[in-house]
């Protein structure tokens, strides 16, 4: 484990697997840090070196204020993997609100980016087809599960099924409770600017996964994305939500695994 200083913010990650293996980075959704990766770094660091990561102001990261909160993400995860990896290229992991930190380095820095994973997130992206996916999401539906006891980000069938997972994602969740997520939410918006024009010119492999019951991001909004990309793949995991890496597991890691191994 070990900290990088960066203006307004101490950020807290941590390597696993093989110094010589190929560098795979992890980053965490807004109900997340570190920790959410328990399922997958025992399994992708037999072969990978995995670096995961707390977004500046997720516990136990800190930042000193608001702003510029989200809009550090990106030039945040530069400077980690500098200093983690000088010079390694590298693939990436994103879940839901770390899509926003991940499509934006690899736009930055296409010739460093191997592959790229974007799970129950389209990363800012914006077009006619993901919005209108937003426009068609039934209002309402996360404020019926939060007042009835259940994150949304999680979903019903989690919570119902799978209790003990629920528990912990809510207590994971718990540790980020002094971070402004409202006004996070609004930088995320202020972000979601990136351009079919922009993708155009991602010449690297992505995965984009969706959980077909997710209810936070509307999954026809990241296969809307993944038909933007030169060489985007989209996978829908049956009975499962928002957090697919976190209610399907070894489906998750299975995906991955194989589409890393595939464009290595």
């Amino acid at each position: 484990m070990a900290w990088l200083e960066r203006p307004g913010a101490r950020i807290y990650y941590d390597l696993h697997g093989p110094a010589d293996a190929p560098l795979v980075v992890f980053a965490h959704g807004l109900g997340g840090n570190h920790l959410s990766w328990w399922q997958q770094i025992p399994a992708f660091s037999r072969d990978f070196r995995c670096l995961v990561f707390a977004h500046r102001g997720f516990a136990p990261s800190t930042q000193d204020a608001p702003e510029p909160g989200a809009r550090a993400f990106a030039d945040d995860l530069a400077a980690l993997i500098d200093a983690a990896a000088p010079g390694q290229p590298v693939r990436l992991v994103a879940q839901s609100m770390g899509g926003w930190s991940c499509l934006a380095y690899a736009l930055a820095n296409p010739g460093r980016v191997r592959a790229l994973v974007m799970c129950d997130t389209h990363g800012g992206f914006w077009s006619p087809e993901t919005a209108a996916a937003w426009a068609a999401k039934p209002p309402g539906l996360e404020a019926d599960l939060f007042a009835r006891g259940i994150h949304p980000a999680a979903g019903e069938r989690m919570a119902r099924e799978q209790p003990e997972l629920h528990w912990l994602y809510r207590g994971i969740d718990a540790l980020a409770v002094a971070l402004e997520k409202d006004a996070l939410r609004r930088q995320l918006g202020e972000l979601w600017t990136i351009t079919p024009a922009d993708v155009a010119a991602l010449d690297l492999p992505v995965l984009c996964i969706a959980g077909e019951e997710d209810i936070v991001v509307p999954p026809a909004a990241v296969e809307a994305f993944a038909r933007a990309l030169p060489r985007g793949e989209y996978v829908a995991v049956p009975a499962a939500g928002h957090s697919v890496y976190f209610e399907r597991a070894d489906a998750f890691n299975a995906l991955v695994l194989d589409f890393l191994r595939r464009t290595a």
